[in-house]
């Protein structure tokens, strides 16, 4: 994995947490089920022993990609973010001109980070990818699966 993802402090605290967990709790879990599995005799038709593998395969390939990501991470510092324009990390401010009276805001991180819940979107996201570069005061047409949504870009700051 060669490109960079940036990160929060808080991000990749959890994602160095979640690594924590697989390896030294998860993984030893899923080798008790194996071994508990394959005490009841016939591997060939233990549907106990294959889910359990299963599951295994899957710990393991949750570890390999969070070790990836945390190996290139970088660590972005929220004060040393401009706000002329939006970049990763900035939160944006705007205003739907298909509903002037709706105003929405988001804040831009890493796809690792995102959580619509928490107004947090990815870069990578349609609206995210419209965004990135934008000043206050542009307009911008983003294309999403529902059509097209217009916004114009009121503030640029950083939380």
């Amino acid at each position: 994995m060669s490109d960079r993802i940036y990160l929060t402090r808080d991000g990749y605290n959890r994602l160095k947490e979640e690594l924590y967990v697989l390896v030294h709790e998860t993984r030893r879990e899923v080798l008790e089920k194996i071994a508990e599995a394959r005490a009841h005799g016939d591997l060939s038709e233990n549907a106990e022993y294959d889910a359990a593998r299963e599951e295994q395969s899957h710990t393991e390939a949750r570890i390999a990609d969070l070790e990836n990501k945390l190996a290139s991470a970088t660590i972005l510092d929220p004060k040393l973010i401009k706000t002329d324009k939006v970049y990763i990390l900035t939160s944006v401010k705007l205003r739907n001109l298909d509903d002037e009276k709706e105003i929405i805001e988001y804040t831009l991180v890493s796809s690792e980070e995102a959580d619509t819940d928490l107004g947090k979107i990815s870069v990578r996201s349609p609206v995210g990818r419209a965004l990135i570069g934008k000043a206050v005061g542009e307009k911008v047409e983003i294309m999403v699966p529902k059509g097209k949504l217009h916004y114009e870009i009121l503030e640029i700051f950083v939380k």
